[in-house]
C-alpha cells in the first residue's frame, strides 16, 4: 500500500500567528470549538490554536458526494461495518481576533474502513474502483458545523489512525480558499477498538502515533476528544480560518 506524502506546513508560534494575524489575508487556527464571541482586541489572538496543514494523500477523490452518513457505498448500498463515530466539525472565521461561524463552507472527509482500505482507487494491496464508502461532504449550517457519521478508521502500514479532511469556503467558485489536514486519536482508544471486532481480524499495528513522521509534524494538535456514546464515540473539531 503506498503511504501519504510529507507534512504541509509546520505549527506557528505564538509571536507569529500574531504577525499572520496582521499581516495575511489567510492564515489557518484550529482547537477546541471557539465559544468566545466577543471582547477582544483587533490583532490579538483568539481562543484557538495554530495547527498545521497536512498532506491530503494520495487517496483524496473529489467524488462530491454531498451526504452525512458516509459509512456506505452508494452503488451497492453495502455499510461498512465497524465502531460508530460520529464527528462534527465546526467552521470559524478569525475577525478582529474573534471566531465567527462560516456557513456554506464545503467540508470532505475520507478515511480507510476498519481493515485499512480505501474506496475508488488502484492501490498495490487492493483495488476498489467504483466504490465509494467512507468518503462525502457537508456543508456547515449557519453555526458553522458540518456533521458526519462513519466509523472509527483502521490503519495500514507506515501510518497512525486519522482521518482526512479538507475545507473549501467556496467549492463552485473559481477562487475561495482551501484548507486540507487530518485529525488523529489518542494511542490507547485505538487499542480499546482494535481488540474487537472487525478491526483484530487485521492484528497488531505497525504504527502507533509516535511512529508516524506526518504525525509528529504537528499531529498531537490535531488529536481528536473521542467520547464514549452507546456503542460508539463522538467528537468535535474546530478549525478557524483568517478569512479577508
Amino acid at each position: 500500500m503506498q503511504h501519504d506524502d510529507g507534512q504541509i506546513g509546520r505549527v506557528l508560534t505564538r509571536r507569529e500567528a500574531v504577525a499572520l494575524i496582521s499581516a495575511s489575508g489567510f492564515a489557518i487556527f484550529t482547537g477546541s470549538v471557539p465559544t468566545t464571541r466577543g471582547g477582544r482586541t483587533s490583532g490579538s489572538v483568539p481562543g484557538c490554536v495554530v495547527r498545521p496543514a497536512q498532506t491530503e494523500g494520495p487517496y483524496f477523490v473529489d467524488e462530491r458526494l454531498n451526504r452525512s452518513d458516509i459509512r456506505s457505498d452508494p452503488a451497492s448500498g453495502v455499510i461498512k461495518p465497524g465502531t460508530p463515530l460520529d464527528l462534527a466539525i465546526e467552521v470559524s472565521r478569525v475577525e478582529k481576533g474573534d471566531c465567527l461561524p462560516v456557513p456554506g463552507a464545503q467540508v470532505d472527509i475520507w478515511h480507510c474502513d476498519a481493515l485499512g482500505v480505501y474506496s475508488d482507487v488502484n492501490d498495490p494491496g487492493f483495488s476498489t474502483v467504483g466504490q465509494t464508502f467512507l468518503r462525502g461532504y457537508q456543508v456547515t449550517d449557519a453555526a458553522g458545523v458540518a456533521r458526519f457519521r462513519t466509523i472509527y478508521p483502521g490503519w495500514y502500514e507506515g501510518r497512525t489512525v486519522h482521518i482526512h479532511f479538507k475545507i473549501r469556503t467556496q467549492p463552485q467558485a473559481a477562487r475561495g480558499h482551501e484548507f486540507t489536514s487530518q485529525v488523529y486519536f489518542d494511542d490507547a482508544l485505538s487499542d480499546a477498538v482494535y481488540a474487537k471486532a472487525p478491526y483484530a481480524a487485521k492484528g497488531r499495528r505497525t504504527a502507533r502515533n509516535g511512529d508516524d513522521g506526518i504525525f509528529r509534524s504537528g499531529g498531537s494538535q490535531l488529536l481528536l476528544a473521542a467520547k464514549a456514546s452507546g456503542d460508539g464515540y463522538t467528537a468535535r473539531f474546530g478549525v478557524a480560518l483568517e478569512l479577508t
